[in-house]
């Protein structure tokens, strides 16, 4: 299983909060790949089993919250009815952010099976949360079909800001 976690970050905590989910499902054994919304790979989407949207809340303090770059998040690639789960940090109060972001991500084909808020004060314990009930979810999936394997197919890896100069890979053959 493979997942691609885009996410909008401000101050750091939404990025902090992908990052942590990517390390929760790479201790499930799911691979992901971690992508700030201004630089997706739409390969790297088309070929995930899953697909991980995050976002900050922006608006005002109790009033007019949304997902932070609504248009940008608007013009995601399609994501071909893929499961998709999405998460929202917050520091006050995320209003209906949640369900605004899963009905972006409805909009772009996703099929969004959940999602979480998570303060930026409980970051830790809130994707604790999101990875429990998110992970099992993904691992139970059935698999997309793939390109004949290569030798290559026996590791599983994590992906930092599309960067493949900080991959972590592991080999899992043995």
């Amino acid at each position: 299983m493979d997942a691609v976690i885009i996410y909008e970050s401000l101050t750091g905590t939404t990025q902090r909060a992908a990052r942590l989910i990517g390390d929760g499902f790479f201790d499930h054994r799911i691979g992901t790949q971690l992508f700030p919304l201004a630089t997706i790979d739409p390969a790297a989407i088309a070929a995930a089993d899953a697909v991980i949207v995050g976002t900050w809340t922006d608006g005002f303090l109790i009033l007019g919250q949304k997902p932070a770059k609504k248009k940008k998040l608007e013009q995601l690639p399609d994501l071909d009815g893929k499961p998709c789960f999405v998460f929202c940090t917050y520091a006050i109060h995320p209003g209906r952010t949640l369900e605004k972001l899963s009905r972006i991500v409805t909009a772009r084909g996703g099929n969004v099976l959940g999602g979480l808020t998570i303060r930026r004060d409980h970051v830790e314990d809130d994707v604790a949360n999101f990875v429990a009930g998110a992970a099992p979810a993904v691992a139970a999936l059935p698999p997309r079909p793939r390109p004949p394997a290569t030798s290559d197919d026996a590791t599983s890896s994590v992906t930092v800001d599309g960067d493949p100069a900080v991959d972590a890979v592991t080999n899992d053959a043995s």
